[in-house]
């Protein structure tokens, strides 16, 4: 059975933002939608920060997690 790893935090919507900023030619207005996008999901799920795992500690490839505060 495959180890699911479990999803990021808005992590869809970085991810789309991100791969946006790489993308020639570059469509600014499609990027904005992309942040206005994430913006309204860290804001409705409170997330305080995003965290890049670092490679040290078994994670692979550009994966990240974001946290949210302590309810």
């Amino acid at each position: 059975m495959e180890k699911q790893n479990p999803q990021p935090v808005c992590g869809q919507e970085a991810l789309l933002l991100l791969n946006c900023v790489t993308e020639s030619p570059y469509d600014s207005e499609k990027c904005i939608r992309f942040l206005q996008s994430l913006r309204e999901c860290v804001l409705s799920k409170k997330v305080n920060k995003f965290v890049i795992p670092s490679q040290e500690h078994g994670s692979e490839g550009a994966g990240g997690s974001a946290t949210k505060p302590p309810s």
